[in-house]
């Protein structure tokens, strides 16, 4: 299993500011592309002392942060890509004053840079769906976070995890516990006919209504595997999380827990392929489809 790069193989790759800008650049639109200006298919060359690249024939500008996380941060490229690096290189999660130290920027920058990070890569990472006739069983399981644990109190964020065996992870932050809201978000992930399996907590208690071969195990009762039936895979992820929720983050506001968990989505899903997840996340900018306008940032006539 090839392992996350590491500090020196990151530097090596991406030693300065115009590095990265190089690699966003071509990542994003290749070598040689087709001009919003003349039409041509036009190598870009790099304006120097600016963030952006002109055509080879008439001069048309692209900016290649445009429609990035970068696009209008004051921050350098470099410091983007080394905090991504971070993410990727951590089992525990990255803190905004991890960032502040690593950085040397201000605590509220960083806190902006990791709150983008983690939505971005909750975007490259996407949402199943999970499952199947002919898949293998899919696990799900309701995790309660946070909140100060108040007798009498429900104050805790309700999460929920489905994972399909040696695949992808899903968590979805709900509104309650009650079986309604805990069954759309099954039907929302998890296709028809997949074999799910569950602890007994009465929100699963009427999946096979729904078109699933339902299999529970009886925690109260000490049962965690019976057959192929159990939830320990999902139950492993809740305890990483929660472990990092607890020493790392110590707070995280139920506003911004879906981009913390979307964090730890990406790193589990991509655990067995550690030397991608980097790449991946650098590689992930789509190119923007339609044409700007003179003077928009995307791109510009200077012909």
């Amino acid at each position: 299993m090839a392992k996350t790069p590491t500090f020196k193989q990151f530097l090596a790759e991406f030693p300065d500011d115009d590095a990265c800008l190089e690699h966003l650049m071509r990542t994003r639109y290749g070598d040689r592309h087709e001009c919003g200006g003349c039409g041509k298919s036009a190598h870009y060359y790099r304006i120097k002392k600016r963030c952006q690249y002109a055509c080879e024939y008439c001069g048309y500008q692209v900016a290649p942060k445009a429609g990035t996380p970068f696009e209008k941060s004051r921050t350098s490229l470099h410091s983007w890509f080394f905090a991504m690096f971070l993410f990727c290189a951590s089992r525990n999660g990255v803190s905004a004053k991890e960032l502040e130290r690593q950085l040397g920027v201000t605590y509220k920058t960083a806190w902006r840079m990791a709150r983008l990070i983690r939505e971005y890569m909750g975007e490259v990472d996407g949402e199943g769906p999970l499952g199947g006739p002919g898949r293998k069983p899919v696990e799900a399981d309701k995790a309660f976070i946070g909140g100060r644990d108040k007798q009498g109190e429900d104050d805790k964020a309700v999460v929920l995890g489905m994972v399909e065996r040696d695949g992808e992870l899903v968590t979805r932050v709900i509104p309650d516990r009650r079986e309604f809201t805990v069954v759309d978000g099954v039907v929302e992930v998890i296709n028809p006919g997949a074999k799910v399996a569950t602890d007994e907590a009465r929100a699963f208690r009427n999946l096979r209504d729904y078109g699933y071969h339902h299999g529970t195990v009886n925690h109260a009762r000490k049962e965690y595997v019976r057959g192929d039936i159990h939830t320990n895979t999902v139950e492993g992820f809740w305890n990483l999380f929660k472990g990092a929720y607890r020493g790392t983050y110590v707070h995280v506001s139920p506003k911004y827990l879906q981009t913390y968990l979307h964090e730890f989505e990406y790193r589990w899903n991509l655990r067995k392929h550690g030397h991608l997840m980097l790449p991946i996340l650098l590689q992930a900018f789509s190119k923007p489809v339609r044409r700007a306008p003179s003077g928009a940032a995307i791109g510009q006539s200077v012909a």
